[in-house]
């Protein structure tokens, strides 16, 4: 099995470099939306995933694929025990057409249902995050590591406000971030899921929370988060769902503990005021 992930990794890895690099020439693009203003696409983003997905079928023509941009058309499909690379072809949409250089290629793949590998590359400033399940994971090559923060009142934070501006999440979100804000140190949003991940599989970050993702979103970055010594679960601190991304991402599996205290106490306000409200 690690000799085939290997010849995974060595085929795939160029293909992504290669992608990435269309970006850097993109010019005069139209941009649609896909359903909400905030949720956009491009020519690229089609581009891309159709190249990475063609050239990985030449190879490997048994193996399943969940794309983005194809799942638009023809929903999620079901995860299955068959070798199946999930695709993210310009992870910050948004940061891309208005020239901002926070957005990535990213590829994961999973076999039965356990990630194996991931892939993520920002061609804007020529950074290639990897890893492969037990080896580690890697920035240009080199080892990296969380930053092993322990401490929530020294975090650094990343949460992704925007995806508040959907009513589904919006109290859920406006809720722990009136608890969180009392003692988190800093504050960001990134507008790019896979990259706000692999900032804090380099330290950059201490932790990131997004709910309302999509198993594009989190494919790769929940690995190489893992594999440099972070520890990921559902955002409710049950086990991590591929297919139902809702995330913590933390340094350390102690800094993710001190994150569950307060966001459940903020759960439970936000629901006894909704049950309040119905009275």
């Amino acid at each position: 099995m690690c000799d085939q992930i290997q010849e995974y990794f060595d085929y795939v890895l160029p293909l992504v470099k290669e992608s990435g690099k269309e970006l850097l020439t993109a010019e005069n693009y139209e941009v649609e939306t896909k359903g909400f203003v905030y949720d956009l696409v491009t020519i690229y983003d089609r581009k891309i995933e159709e190249i990475l997905i063609n050239r990985i079928k030449e190879k490997w023509p048994q193996h399943k694929f969940i794309g983005e941009e194809e799942s638009e058309v023809n929903g999620i499909k079901k995860l299955t025990d068959d070798p199946t690379w999930i695709i993210d072809p310009i992870d910050g949409t948004a940061n891309f057409v208005r020239g901002l250089k926070i957005t990535c290629v990213s590829i994961g793949l999973v076999i039965k249902k356990v990630q194996m590998l991931g892939i993520v590359y920002n061609p804007f400033l020529d950074e290639l995050y990897t890893a492969i399940k037990g080896q580690g994971a890697f920035l240009n090559g080199k080892k990296i590591s969380t930053s092993g923060q322990t401490e929530i009142g020294q975090t650094i934070f990343n949460y992704e406000m925007s995806l508040a501006r959907r009513p589904k999440y919006y109290d859920l979100y406006m809720y722990r971030f009136k608890h969180l804000i009392k003692v988190i140190m800093g504050f960001r949003s990134l507008g790019c899921a896979v990259l706000g991940l692999c900032y804090v599989a380099d330290g950059r970050l201490d932790a990131y929370q997004c709910d309302g993702l999509y198993p594009w979103d989190a494919a790769a970055g929940v690995l190489i988060v893992r594999e440099a010594g972070g520890f990921v679960c559902d955002s409710r601190g049950k086990e991590f769902n591929l297919m139902d991304p809702n995330f913590l991402a933390t340094a350390t599996k102690s800094l993710s503990d001190q994150f569950m205290v307060i966001e459940r106490k903020a759960d439970e306000e936000r629901i006894n005021d909704r049950n309040a409200s119905k009275q």
